[in-house]
């Protein structure tokens, strides 16, 4: 399992991005069949999970990812082993998960670096909340990967940009989501490489849109030299996490949810609901 995390990401000789396409999983309700959208930077660092800084020799790089409700922050940053394991070491990594070793990994993780972006409840005891998705992706789900080149150049730009601007969070499942900040990310690289699609998610950035852009950006640009690669689950007796699908293609998997998003948006709902029953 390490060997083909630390081997996938060893590809490229010089600096790279990873778009990280990640499996949907549990009962998380609508739209959970697109799963979650991160990048991975192998040249850039966290000098704290908020402040980025160029990488030392030696140093593996971090996961940017946007999650909902952490701390009111836009983006986290995290290195790259704790992001899928919620260890430090490579060697800690246990071979077969369960949920309470997952939950005292991730909250062990948080205690002793995410406790000013996660500090504890009153009584001490562990919040509540989505940050812990940002430690342990791999025991809840399977991670798909797809590598470009970058440059040192590249990244100082991406450096300065990020620690310049406002991190606060403006959220919303349409228009700010994961897909939208993996995009604008990898975009910074490579402009336009990454563009939704009107056809298949109604004009939604999702995740499996933002792999399937890339893919074909890259058959036009070979001196990127793409690779994809998986990081598996971790074997354990956590439920397995399911394929990922696009918005109207979810809607085919599971029309029930017509229902619901009518609640949320009834104008994007009506829109699904032509599409699938005309």
């Amino acid at each position: 399992m390490l060997a083909v995390l630390f081997g996938a990401f060893g590809l490229k000789a010089g600096a790279s991005a990873t778009l990280l396409i990640e499996e949907p999983y549990g009962k998380l309700g609508f739209f959970t069949a697109t799963g979650h959208s991160a990048v991975y930077l192998s040249g850039v660092c966290a000098q704290t999970p908020l402040i980025l800084r160029r990488c030392a020799p030696g140093e593996s790089g971090i996961v940017l990812s946007r999650y909902d409700g952490v701390g009111g922050y836009d983006w986290i940053a995290i290195p790259l082993v704790p992001y899928f394991y919620a260890v430090e070491r490579a060697e800690d990594v246990p071979l077969f998960a369960d949920a309470k070793i997952v939950a005292f990994l991730r909250d062990r993780y948080r205690r002793k670096y995410l406790k000013d972006v996660v500090p504890d409840l009153p009584n001490g005891e562990t919040p509540g909340g989505n940050w812990y998705e940002l430690v342990g992706s791999s025991y809840d789900r399977t991670t798909y990967g797809f590598e470009i080149e970058t440059s040192t150049e590249q990244d100082e730009a991406l450096i300065l940009k990020f620690n310049s601007s406002p991190n606060r969070s403006h959220f919303h499942l349409l228009t700010r989501n994961c897909a939208n900040f993996a995009k604008d990310v990898i975009n910074l690289y490579q402009p336009k490489a990454l563009r939704r699609s009107y056809v298949a998610d109604l004009g939604i950035s999702t995740p499996k849109q933002m792999a399937k852009t890339l893919v074909q950006f890259s058959a036009s640009h070979p001196e990127l030299r793409l690779s994809r690669f998986i990081i598996p689950q971790v074997p354990g007796n956590i439920a397995r996490s399911k394929a990922i699908h696009g918005v109207v293609e979810s809607f085919f998997k599971s029309k029930k949810y017509i229902v619901p998003s009518g609640v949320a948006s009834p104008i994007f709902a009506g829109c699904v609901a032509r599409r699938l029953f005309r």
